[in-house]
């Protein structure tokens, strides 16, 4: 095989049959002459009893798995999991943990168990959690963290650590983690969390020093690329049921009754997606990835006209980021928060106000509309059962590849099995619904809803031929959704 730097984050490395694996940093990219040392788990109790202790050093993971019988074998990760070597002893390890932007369900769960995980199976002594996201590595006070102070946290919601958004300064944040002595940095948070975590592995790499970065991807709208999915994203769609049957008791119980639930999704439709095909009781989904219409002919208030006439009520679910286009130019104007995500007028509200103003005024038919936004209830709860496991294998996938020296990459299952990712594949998009796939179809069909699409730009995508190799092109669209496999 033969290996190419592209670029000072770029790490690719070619083979027999189209393999492409794109591979992360490690220390000895940068550090010449770095001792190693047998892993401890051969002499833990508890893996005992496994056959099989380590990952090959060259197993990988296939992006894509569906494939023609003459293509060519595709990109590949490397495969998570511990190595027979490592770079770290555990007495040298001072690790440290810190979660960045918006809650959601299971950050306590990966605190938890990256703790665990270092200190039960690598015997490691020194954990410390940044208390107040990126800007508590120089302006708060560290808690000292071991598998007695978390034992209980992910039984609570939100994040023993603290979080905030921005205070990010690459230059202070080094300086504390040397000055510390800090040599495994684990960062739990979004796409601008994990872009700052690029950042601060750059800078280490630069100044030399032996300090792994491990990166942990959260979002509650399961919009980040390459990996099945993101931890909380199963426990939000579970939890989001309970404001889907609130509205659809709501609006059965009242002539002309209208549930209207808005849920999270700045530029995914995910939740709002999954939450609608897992109910049965939504009459239409709104999602930013398809535009819609309100009034003529196919709009939307022609359809809940006619809803209302068959069944005598229904049920609107709208993730927040669905029709913001329809807004003035004056409400949309709000500005950026401290990640540099726009900040989104309650589209919802809005919505749910021209419904009534259109009915009230134009239609002279009278509705009864409920509006229900469970946003931070749903942000705030501990995780579930599928998702705290999930987080348990990304923890331990996580603290497996540093221990190892890999270093400047986050974890994610691609395909049902965890893979170490490099920071520039995660940052370089955003995962949206595919409304061409077959999951928005499947929806629109349980639904039974229109696309509310407009007609002039239905006839041009009718006129473009669709590709021979449609399901391989694009990103992960998670089209079939698969449970994950819990295999390291």
């Amino acid at each position: 095989m033969e290996s190419s730097n592209n670029a000072s984050t770029t790490k690719v490395i070619t083979g027999d049959a189209g393999y492409v694996l794109e591979d992360v940093p490690h220390l000895n990219d940068y550090i010449q002459g770095l001792p190693t040392y047998p892993n401890q788990l051969q002499t833990n109790p508890a893996y005992s009893v496994v056959k099989q202790y380590f990952v090959n050093v060259d197993d990988s993971v296939a992006q894509k798995i569906v494939c023609h019988k003459n293509s060519p074998r595709g990109t590949h990760f490397r495969r998570a999991g511990p190595r027979q070597k490592v770079y770290f002893e555990s007495d040298e390890v001072h690790a440290c943990i810190v979660t960045c932007g918006g809650l959601c369900p299971g950050l306590n769960t990966v605190i938890r168990e990256i703790v665990c995980g270092l200190s039960h199976m690598y015997g490691v002594t020194r954990i410390l959690g940044i208390d107040g996201g990126y800007k508590g590595f120089y302006s708060r006070n560290t808690i000292p963290l071991t598998p007695k102070v978390v034992n209980d946290i992910h039984k609570r919601g939100g994040t023993v650590l603290g979080t905030s958004r921005g205070g990010h300064d690459t230059s202070k944040i080094v300086d504390s983690i040397q000055d510390r002595g800090i040599n495994q940095v684990y960062i739990i948070g979004g796409d601008g969390t994990q872009k700052g975590a690029s950042v601060i592995f750059e800078e280490i790499r630069r100044r030399g020093l032996k300090v792994a970065v491990a990166g942990i991807p959260k979002t509650i709208d399961n919009d980040i690329p390459v990996i099945d999915k993101s931890f909380g994203f199963d426990t939000a769609v579970e939890e989001a049921q309970r404001a889907i049957n609130a509205a659809h008791v709501e609006s059965e119980s009242i002539e002309n009754g209208i549930g209207m639930v808005k849920l999270m999704g700045r530029y995914s439709g995910f939740i709002a997606m999954y939450a609608t095909l897992a109910s049965r009781d939504v009459d239409c989904c709104l999602i930013p990835e398809s535009p819609f219409y309100l009034e003529g002919k196919g709009g939307l208030f022609e359809f809940i006209e006619r809803r209302l006439k068959e069944n005598g009520h229904m049920v609107i679910v709208m993730a927040e980021g669905a029709g913001q286009e329809l807004l003035s130019e004056s409400l949309l104007s709000m500005g950026q928060d401290a990640s540099g995500n726009n900040l989104l007028q309650d589209v919802g509200l809005w919505m749910s106000h021209r419904i009534k103003d259109h009915f009230a005024r134009q239609r002279k038919i009278a509705i009864n509309l409920k509006y229900i936004d469970p946003t931070y209830m749903i942000r705030a709860i501990p995780g579930n059962a599928s998702d705290n496991v999930y987080c348990t294998l990304l923890a331990q996938s996580a603290v497996h590849g540093a221990m190892a020296g890999y270093t400047g990459f986050t974890i994610g299952i691609v395909n049902g099995r965890h893979a170490y990712i490099p920071f520039h594949r995660i940052n370089e998009s955003r995962n949206k619904v595919v409304i061409t796939d077959r999951m928005w179809a499947r929806l629109l069909s349980s639904t039974n809803q229109p696309s509310f699409q407009n007609p002039k730009d239905v006839a041009e995508v009718k006129k473009e031929e669709a590709p021979a190799t449609g399901l391989l092109d694009g990103d992960n669209s998670k089209d079939d959704h698969k449970p994950v496999d819990q295999k390291a």
